[in-house]
């Protein structure tokens, strides 16, 4: 790829649309400044990224099968620019079947992804959940989210949070009115998981200017099919002595919980 193609559509003050990436084939994108990461300026978050992976995974192995479990390892830099996603099946099966997805950039892989579908039937009659509903985004005071974090994704976000929420432990509700791509309909889980790598923010233990907590992976598993608009995240981040982190959160729709996502994190205190 050239220079140029390494950038962000809007980095050079050219007009972008209103959404996260543009699409340039059937399987090619290009990445806006509503994409870009909060810890380098020439990356892609991981947030809208793992939701344009499961959502290429979704429009094009379509199913009646219900993603219960979505896991993003991050391989490097998710770069800015061009790049492309591959999508195919591991597993296949009448009621399991496990897809696996990649963003590539050339010849480097950014992520890997990998989903598990599982067969809808009805258990109506034995549902039960553990988690608490959050109360709603109207009821908590707006969140000035870029006020901690830089980049064009934090930028798209409208935040709330609850005024009981600290470091390390709160309830938050995000949301976006950017699509994935430019012109499309975002897929139905894919439009709730695109903010749900926001998490490892919301509720940091330390000023990111002090110590840097990038996650390496997202492991979203789900119990029921969320409905996109408000995602909300019961969160709590955990710290180790020796390196190791954890950003863990209960997910939620306006209907109540519908599963957790996992952040592994690398903690480096900045000297």
């Amino acid at each position: 790829m050239s220079a140029a193609r390494n950038l962000h559509l809007g980095h050079a003050g050219e007009a972008y649309p209103d959404a996260f990436y543009v699409r340039l084939g059937e399987h090619r994108f290009i990445s806006t400044l509503h994409s870009q990461g909060a810890w380098q300026p020439g990356e892609q978050h991981l947030a809208p990224a793992a939701g344009l992976v499961l959502a290429a995974v979704e429009q094009r192995l379509p199913s009646e099968k219900l993603v219960s479990r979505a896991s993003f390892d991050v391989l490097g830099v998710i770069h800015s620019g061009e790049f492309s996603i591959e999508v195919e099946t591991v597993r296949s099966g009448r009621s399991i079947e496990l897809i696996e997805a990649r963003m590539r950039h050339g010849e480097l892989t950014s992520i890997r992804a990998r989903i598990w579908r599982l067969a809808a039937t009805d258990t109506t009659q034995v549902q039960g959940i553990e988690w608490a509903a959050l109360p709603p985004p109207d009821a908590m005071p707006p969140l000035t989210f870029s006020s901690v974090w830089g980049g064009g994704f934090i930028a798209s976000l409208e935040a709330r949070q609850d005024v009981s929420a600290r470091a390390g432990r709160g309830c938050s509700w995000l949301r976006t009115p950017y699509p994935l791509v430019a012109g499309e309909a975002d897929p139905p889980v894919a439009g709730f998981l695109k903010v749900a790598d926001a998490a490892n923010g919301l509720v940091v233990r330390e000023h990111p200017d002090q110590v840097f907590f990038a996650n390496v992976d997202l492991t979203v598993h789900l119990f029921r099919q969320p409905e996109a608009g408000w995602v909300g995240f019961d969160t709590r981040v955990s710290f180790g002595p020796a390196g190791l982190g954890e950003t863990f959160s209960v997910l939620s729709d306006l209907r109540g919980p519908v599963g957790t996502a996992a952040q592994c994190l690398t903690v480096r205190v900045r000297k």
